[in-house]
């Protein structure tokens, strides 16, 4: 069964992606990003290549060269596909994503706005009322994802 992790209170979501992807990596996890719109997917990709000021975070879009695709752990995508080849599903759509089912790991983030508290609820009771266990960490200035 698919683990879910929580991680609300982030004050800048995109960040907080960074951080877990680096995670990720660093446990030889691969990672699909749904990102539901182009111009938060073009922000993210930049921040993933200045995240860091002595490395970068290896990704591409799940749209590039299908060799390019298969060898980096970090993908970004405006869709999920039929694709085991993930090992992490990180969502930073205000919905539940479908065929989150298929990754290992699915990732939700709440950030610190009234509406994306209200939607991050509504995807919380939706895995909590199918059965799902979920692990929930609050974030605040200080703290790192786990």
């Amino acid at each position: 069964m698919t683990q879910i992790l929580f991680y609300s209170g982030s004050n800048n979501k995109l960040q907080t992606t960074c951080r877990l992807c680096a995670k990720a990596i660093q446990q030889h996890m691969r990672v699909l990003i749904y990102v539901p719109a182009s111009t938060l997917l073009d922000q993210l990709d930049q921040l993933l290549w200045t995240f860091s000021s002595t490395s970068f975070i290896p990704h591409c879009n799940i749209l590039d060269d299908a060799k390019l695709v298969s060898v980096t752990p970090v993908i970004l995508s405006e869709q999920i596909q039929v694709n085991p080849r993930f090992d992490v599903l990180i969502n930073l759509h205000d919905r539940s994503p479908h065929l989150f089912d298929q990754f290992d790991r699915l990732i939700e983030i709440a950030g610190t706005s009234h509406e994306d508290k209200l939607a991050a609820r509504e995807r919380y009771r939706l895995y909590k009322n199918a059965g799902y266990e979920i692990q929930h960490y609050h974030l605040n200035d200080q703290s790192e994802p786990h």
